[in-house]
């Protein structure tokens, strides 16, 4: 089998590795549940990839995405539940109708108006949904509390910081917000404060309520700045990597090792190492990072 440019090749090549006979007995044995990681493994890296900048690298992992989608759909299809074109048929179906500003006649929509219209096509979608669900009997408890509340429609398997957004952002739609990220910068101290005396009480219980709280109210002030907190704790751990390999590698220079360094020295070396990064302003003051 050649490689191509073509969809159906790589479908044609995911249906050869499950063949039941011929197929490769790892791929055979997968499941919806246990490609789950992989799925979210190959999403983390095509983002990883953009961060660094390496466009070779986005394109292997889009790839791999790619396959992700094509294997859950073959898998699908093995059970009669549907096949990679009603995928296909489904997003596009999705797309026109949550933009008949592009693809109907609702050209001259302002833009509250383009707004108001995704908000409430995306309701629309959740009741048709729901609907759904209760037609093909909804009898646990999960599932009839599915269409009961505003945030029911939020994926808890999300990584928690993009779900902490996703369910402040939903909130916010009935008012329920902050309008001011410097309040928000208050629960943050105030959150900080109750992490303080909870140390200083040595509940460790307390500790991780508290921290969860200091956490959740970080999610909220980068959803207030317009940045995805995600995307700056993956900045945040490249910088930390960064930084912790030149103090590395100005130790191995002098013939030492990180373990038998002074922390002093350390810390010298990761101001050194933040003094490189870019030029210096008021904000780039030394710091211990103990």
């Amino acid at each position: 089998m050649q490689p191509s440019r073509d969809i159906v090749r790589l479908i044609e090549i995911v249906k050869a590795l499950r063949h039941p006979e011929a197929g490769c007995p790892w791929d055979k044995d997968q499941t919806f549940e246990t490609i789950i990681p992989y799925t979210i493994e190959e999403a983390y890296e095509a983002a990883d990839a953009i961060q660094r900048g390496d466009m070779a690298e986005f394109k292997d992992e889009l790839g791999d995405l790619l396959l992700q989608v094509v294997f859950h759909a073959c898998i699908a299809e093995e059970q009669a539940l549907f096949d990679f074109g009603a995928v296909v048929e489904a997003i596009t179906q999705k797309m026109i109708r949550r933009h008949p500003h592009v693809f109907a006649d609702a050209r001259n929509l302002t833009a509250d108006e383009r707004k108001a219209h995704w908000t409430a096509t995306k309701a629309e979608e959740k009741a048709a949904k729901d609907a759904a669900r209760r037609r093909v009997g909804a009898n646990s408890l999960a599932d009839r509390k599915a269409d009961s509340g505003l945030l029911d429609d939020i994926p808890v398997a999300l990584p928690a910081l993009t779900r902490a957004v996703k369910l402040q952002a939903k909130a916010a739609t009935v008012g329920f917000d902050w309008n001011d990220a410097r309040l928000v910068l208050d629960k943050i101290r105030e959150e900080t404060a109750e992490i303080a005396a909870a140390l200083e009480a040595g509940d460790q219980q307390a500790l991780g309520d508290e921290l969860g709280d200091l956490l959740f109210a970080a999610a909220n002030l980068a959803r207030q700045l317009q940045t995805d907190p995600e995307a700056a704790v993956r900045r945040a751990n490249q910088k930390f990597e960064s930084r912790f390999r030149f103090i590395e590698g100005a130790l191995l220079r002098q013939g030492k090792t990180a373990a038998g360094a002074a922390l002093e020295e350390m810390e010298d070396l990761w101001n050194e190492a933040k003094q490189m990064e870019a030029p210096p302003d008021h904000l780039h003051q030394k710091v211990h990072v103990r």
